[in-house]
């Protein structure tokens, strides 16, 4: 299930206030590689430990959510900063 079209037009980071959009396929599955072998943390130092099945990503490319059953998670403490991804 993805996330409904308007409501992705007026979802910001609640970090930064910048707009957000749907991880493409590539990235995810980068991101999910990433998970997979330990190398991922929220935010605040917590290791990712599921993958994503989808998830949003800040205009900015620099944080991003995930989504479950077309629910975006958009807690500051369960963001996922990209500079942390070497394959980014």
């Amino acid at each position: 299930m993805s996330v409904d079209p308007k409501l992705l037009e007026i979802l910001v980071c609640p970090i930064t206030k910048v707009s957000v959009r749907m991880l493409g396929k590539q990235k995810l599955a980068v991101l999910n590689r990433a998970i997979a072998e330990g190398h991922v943390k929220h935010m605040h130092g917590a290791v990712v430990d599921a993958p994503l099945d989808e998830a949003l990503i800040t205009s900015d490319g620099r944080t991003v959510y995930r989504v479950d059953d077309g629910i975006p998670i958009m807690l500051e403490d369960s963001a996922i900063p990209t500079e942390q991804l070497a394959d980014w």
